[in-house]
């Protein structure tokens, strides 16, 4: 895999701005280097196993056996792009579907750690073991390509019950299903381990990863997966942009939240 070194660059996005259209810089497999040490890395293309079970859990979160928070909204680059759904007129439909652990949230009178409620929906088991499948495949992938950092989230998460845990380097799974974040920083992370973005990108571009810090905007295929320590940059994701009706990009993505640390 090639090397990137990653060196900071001025800019001037702040967090909670929208991300416009860039065309990704970052298309290649390749291992991501800060101040000497590699922090992550990226493929275009998954191994086989690891591309199948993603074609599985997508298919199990598109269809109606999985519970989702559902929004619509119209595309913020409508009329941009030629031969585009959103140059009909069409909006984008938006779902997301969190797995695993959720954190105490006290601002919502709910001031204890829980489960996601989809594991308890008999119909979304399939699209659960898919994703957890994945979880533990993607570990394997960051013990041979990253071992140390491997060998550092496994340390990390000492302090982690099984309970919490989404399979062992992880606490939580969402699936993000043609939403383009702003820009932000994953700041209840742990500080030191990594997420895993598995893409899955059907007849449209854009929805690529791009990090201001380094001017690196990371083309985010279907089947790539990407490895990144979230907490570490400000980072937001480029418009979706669908080519061709029902055009459409959903991230599966595994997360280790700092809020579980020390809990019993």
């Amino acid at each position: 895999m090639k090397r990137i070194d990653l060196i900071k660059v001025e800019h001037n996005r702040k967090i909670g701005k929208e991300c416009e259209y860039i065309e990704p810089n970052v298309t290649k497999d390749c291992i991501f280097y800060a101040d000497g040490e590699p922090i992550g890395f990226y493929m275009s293309k998954m191994p086989e196993k690891m591309c199948k079970l993603a074609d599985l859990a997508n298919a199990e979160f598109k269809s109606k056996n999985v519970p989702k928070s559902l929004m619509d909204r119209i595309s913020s680059v409508k009329g941009k792009f030629k031969n585009t759904a959103t140059n009909i007129g069409q909006g984008v439909e938006q779902m997301s579907s969190i797995l695993g652990s959720i954190p105490p949230k006290p601002m919502v009178r709910r001031p204890y750690p829980s489960r996601s409620s989809v594991h308890s929906v008999e119909t979304a088991q399939t699209f659960i073991k898919a994703m957890l499948l994945l979880a533990k495949e993607s570990e394997e992938l960051i013990k041979e390509i990253l071992p140390k950092q491997y060998e550092q989230q496994i340390e990390l998460f000492k302090d982690v019950p099984n309970k919490w845990k989404f399979s062992n380097l992880f606490t939580s799974s969402i699936s993000n299903y043609n939403i383009s974040a702003p820009f932000h920083r994953d700041t209840g992370n742990i500080v030191g381990a990594v997420n895993v973005i598995i893409c899955k990108k059907h007849n449209s571009k854009g929805g690529d990863l791009h990090i201001p810090d380094y001017n690196a905007t990371i083309g985010q295929q279907d089947n790539s997966i990407l490895v990144y320590p979230a907490w570490r940059n400000v980072h937001g994701v480029t418009p979706i942009i669908p080519t061709f009706k029902d055009g459409y990009r959903n991230s599966l993505v595994f997360y280790p939240l700092k809020a579980f640390k020390g809990l019993k």
